[in-house]
């Protein structure tokens, strides 16, 4: 371990959490075993914060991490109902090994310190190998605050391939959607956004349609399942929204499905009307205007 205690100033990434009742001891703090559990839920939150989906990232690599080193440093305990913040900073990156250092803080007193060294490897015979420059890149990209998503707004023709894996994977597959129902001739007219990251995964897209003169329609919301919560659809939204702006549209209206009528609602929309189901989902109309504040 460092001789150096890290201070909340060390990193740029932070993971909260609160601590359970079930994570506590006998002495009512928590019990040192699930220090290790925290840090290893805030890898999980950094790995999203690279806009990388860990398991279908690793897959695209050919690699997979192993953990070779764990230590831990207690320094004070956290106690039932803490709210703590989790530091998680990639401080060094050999020619197989990444070095990483966290610290578990509530406010600004530093409660835990780790030191977490992987190795690269093949999964097959779990034999090290390099780390590939993509990701090596993107992790030092992270830590000097550049952006990780590459996020453009374009035709059916430049990024209708990519944009429909998001739509196949999440329609299609996971909400179990009728293909014929998916795709229709909208597309070839619509202005798509597409959100990738550093190594040209898709993760997020949706299109723009004129529904009348100066009313815009945005619809295909969609973002892979690992990286909900990331802001990725936010982002989306905001781009297709100011794509409506430049081309004249002082409203935009879209069919949520209720299960995110509150995330429409943070950004300025309003529920119009009775809910209905399209494809066997419970939908509602939402709309609001152009010309005012942005989101």
């Amino acid at each position: 371990m460092s001789s150096t205690a890290p201070t909340r100033a060390d990193f740029r990434y932070f993971h909260r959490l609160r601590v359970r009742w079930a994570e506590v001891d006998m002495q009512k703090i928590v019990f040192n075993a699930h220090y290790l559990m925290y840090f290893d839920t805030a890898i999980s939150d950094y790995w999203r914060a690279l806009a990388l989906p860990y398991v279908e990232a690793m897959e695209h690599l050919g690699g997979d991490l192993y953990v070779k080193k764990a230590t831990l440093e207690y320094h004070a305990s956290a106690r039932y109902d803490d709210m703590l913040d989790i530091g998680m900073k990639c401080e060094r990156i050999g020619n197989s090994s990444l070095l990483f250092r966290g610290g578990i803080f509530r406010g600004d007193a530093l409660l835990i310190s780790c030191e977490l060294i992987y190795v690269y490897a093949d999964p097959a015979t779990q034999t090290s190998k390099p780390v590939p420059q993509v990701l090596r890149d993107t992790l030092l990209g992270f830590e000097a605050g550049e952006p990780m998503v590459d996020l453009r707004v374009g035709s059916w023709a430049e990024l209708g391939a990519a944009a429909g894996q998001v739509r196949t994977e999440v329609f299609v597959q996971e909400q179990q959607i009728p293909q014929d129902l998916e795709w229709d001739e909208e597309d070839a007219t619509a202005v798509h956004a597409l959100a990738s990251n550093r190594l040209g995964m898709p993760l997020a897209t949706g299109r723009l349609l004129q529904h009348a003169p100066g009313v815009a329609r945005i619809g295909r919301m969609a973002v892979s399942r690992t990286l909900r919560g990331s802001g990725l659809g936010r982002d989306i939204l905001l781009a297709l929204m100011q794509a409506a702006r430049e081309r004249g549209d002082t409203e935009v209206l879209l069919h949520a499905q209720r299960s995110a009528e509150g995330f429409y609602r943070r950004l300025g929309f309003e529920g119009q009307g009775e809910p209905y189901e399209e494809a066997g989902i419970p939908h509602l109309t939402m709309r609001r205007a152009l010309n005012g504040p942005r989101a």
